[in-house]
């Protein structure tokens, strides 16, 4: 008999926020995460921009990532950073393909903070509500 594992569903995927050890506080609430990842908070408390990190909203994670922090659809999340870019309000999002991308990224960018599924050694994990993961 051969057991064939079930891919993981979007849902179930644990979300870890990662962030640069440069701007990026070590602990915040959940909703200054969601106004933080909604481009309505530009710079963090040092005054370093805030730099947004995330999945393409094509992988399991990016869905993840667009129901349980923003409480959209992937579809709406995308029309969402549309809207603000072209209105001026805030830059685009860096979207990457690869967890390990993104983590590059974030180590390697000021004020940089993403969503993976799994911390990498190399990244500095953000706390919220208490938790290490959402």
């Amino acid at each position: 008999m051969v057991h064939c594992r079930a891919p993981a569903r979007a849902q179930d995927l644990n979300l870890v926020v990662i962030g640069n050890g440069k701007g990026v506080p070590p602990e915040m609430k959940l909703e200054q995460l969601r106004s933080t990842m909604k481009g309505e908070k530009l710079r963090w408390p040092d005054g370093s921009k805030v730099v947004i990190a995330l999945l393409k909203t094509t992988t399991p994670i990016g869905q993840n990532t667009s129901k349980k922090i923003y409480n959209m659809s992937a579809n709406e999340l995308n029309k969402y950073w549309l809207a603000l870019v072209f209105q001026g309000k805030a830059d685009a999002p860096n979207f990457f393909n690869s967890e390990a991308e993104l983590t590059d990224f974030v180590a390697q960018t000021t004020g940089a903070i993403g969503v993976v599924n799994q911390p990498a050694p190399s990244s500095k994990t953000i706390t919220i509500d208490g938790k290490k993961f959402l």
